[in-house]
């Protein structure tokens, strides 16, 4: 069986909760739960950059505990990116990100564009686009993926680090989108899709000739379309720790059960159930049990 190369590509940074930093960023939440999840079945890669401190040192390490290449992981002289995450009764979290960060600071180089060439799945999202310069490098390894590479955008909205613009930019580079139930009201606007939420992400789906589209509803489950198949499923319970990293799992496991030709509502049922475990965690990288495998 063929080892697939899966990229996360985008943002590190550190989630700060009140009770001290902890390791995140939507590509590398997904980076690490897809390693964890693949067991050694694929090699999972991140492409982004951390500074020349205490912080990207202990993020080069967490990656690498988690079995993630960090070959393409680059040093900027801008420090490593952090956020400020604060938690409301229910354990949904609220995030404060700090500026020009070395994430915002990507480059082009031969170690990137070879990864890009020799992938099989790339996720990617806007938050990480907030800079022109990782913008350009974000969209340039997207372009330079094989023609039958997965291109995952997971949408991230982060206000006020995205545009319409950007967006639409993603969405025509992409040929699968993730996105949750508060991100479907923004692009179902964009696009003028109508309809039940199936209905819409059909339209958007169409639209921008997209393979497939994943709906995330939290603690009402998620949609998975692809092509003409479709699963609509509950979510599980758990007794929740906080949702940080959860939808990054969600798609971390989506995608090995894409690339694995996984039926559609195999895929899903796993993803909901490891995306309902992270939830009874403290962090959003957990080691994950066997179970979840």
């Amino acid at each position: 069986m063929k080892r697939h190369v899966i990229v996360g590509l985008g943002e590190i940074l550190w989630d700060v909760f009140p009770d001290g930093p902890r390791f995140g960023g939507a590509p590398s939440n997904f980076a690490c739960s897809a390693a964890e999840l693949a067991g050694g079945r694929a090699e999972v890669c991140l492409v982004s950059a951390v500074g020349d401190d205490e912080l990207g040192r202990r993020a080069i390490e967490a990656l690498s505990t988690h079995g993630v290449n960090t070959s393409a992981v680059q040093w900027a002289d801008q420090p490593t990116g952090q956020v400020q995450v604060e938690l409301d009764p229910a354990g949904v979290a609220s995030y404060r990100f700090a500026q020009d960060t070395a994430w915002d600071n990507l480059v082009w180089n031969r170690t990137v564009q070879q990864m890009a060439e020799t992938c099989d799945a790339v996720c990617f999202g806007t938050l990480g686009q907030r800079s022109a310069e990782s913008r350009r490098v974000i969209q340039q390894f997207v372009r330079a993926t094989p023609a039958a590479a997965l291109r995952i955008l997971d949408v991230n909205l982060r206000s006020p680090f995205f545009d319409d613009s950007v967006i639409l930019e993603s969405l025509e580079l992409a040929n699968f989108l993730k996105l949750n139930d508060n991100e479907l009201s923004r692009l179902a606007g964009m696009c003028a899709a109508e309809g039940t939420d199936i209905e819409q992400l059909r339209q958007i789906a169409n639209r921008f000739q997209l393979h497939g589209i994943a709906l995330t509803r939290g603690a009402d489950g998620a949609i998975l379309i692809c092509g003409p198949e479709e699963s609509d499923l509950p979510g599980q319970p758990a007794e929740v720790a906080d949702t940080v990293g959860a939808g990054d799992a969600f798609t971390a496991a989506m995608t090995l059960g894409l690339l694995a030709n996984t039926p559609v509502k195999q895929i899903n049922q796993h993803a909901i159930a490891v995306a309902a475990w992270v939830c009874t965690q403290k962090g959003a990288t957990p080691a994950f049990p066997s179970s979840m495998l």
